[in-house]
C-alpha cells in the first residue's frame, strides 16, 4: 500500500453522521458510469480505505442502498449526503471526496467508466482513462 492519510475527517452537510477513518488514499477516481450520475447529479468523484479503518458517528443517520449486487451505497437519511460506497465482501468502503472535511489533501488519480461519459462534457486531462475498473483505454 502506498501513501496514505490518517485521521481523516468527514461527513453530510447536516452534521448527523460523522466519520473518522485513517489508512485513506489521498487517489481519487472519479467515475463516469451511469449509476453514480444518476446518484450524484454528475460525476462521482471517491477515495477509500478499510471498513475496519473506519469509524462512523450516527450510523443510525445512514440509509444503504443496494445499487447492485456487487455494491451498496451509504447516504444520510435527513439531508441525502452521498457519503459512502462498499463493494459486497470486501474490507473497503469509498468515501465520497467531497465528504471529507479537508479534500485539499487529495488529488485525481484516474478516471474510470469512461464509456458511459454522456457527450456534454470532456475529459481533458492527462490521467489514465479506464473502461469498466480496470480495462485500460485503447
Amino acid at each position: 500500500m502506498g501513501e496514505t492519510l490518517d485521521d481523516v475527517t468527514g461527513g453530510c452537510y447536516c452534521g448527523r453522521v460523522r466519520y473518522r477513518a485513517r489508512g485513506v488514499s489521498p487517489e481519487v477516481t472519479e467515475c463516469h458510469c451511469s449509476q453514480c450520475r444518476r446518484q450524484s447529479g454528475h460525476r462521482y468523484a471517491s477515495t477509500g480505505a478499510r471498513t475496519s479503518d473506519l469509524e462512523i458517528e450516527g450510523t443510525d443517520g445512514v440509509t444503504w442502498y443496494r445499487a447492485s449486487p456487487a455494491a451498496e451505497r451509504g447516504f444520510c437519511a435527513t439531508c441525502g449526503s452521498h457519503l459512502f460506497w462498499k463493494r459486497t465482501g470486501e474490507d473497503y468502503t469509498g468515501l465520497l471526496a467531497a465528504s471529507l472535511d479537508d479534500p485539499g489533501r487529495l488529488r485525481l488519480a484516474r478516471h474510470i467508466f469512461i464509456e458511459d461519459k454522456p457527450a456534454y462534457y470532456e475529459i481533458d486531462d492527462p490521467l489514465p482513462q479506464f473502461v469498466g475498473y480496470a480495462t485500460p483505454r485503447d
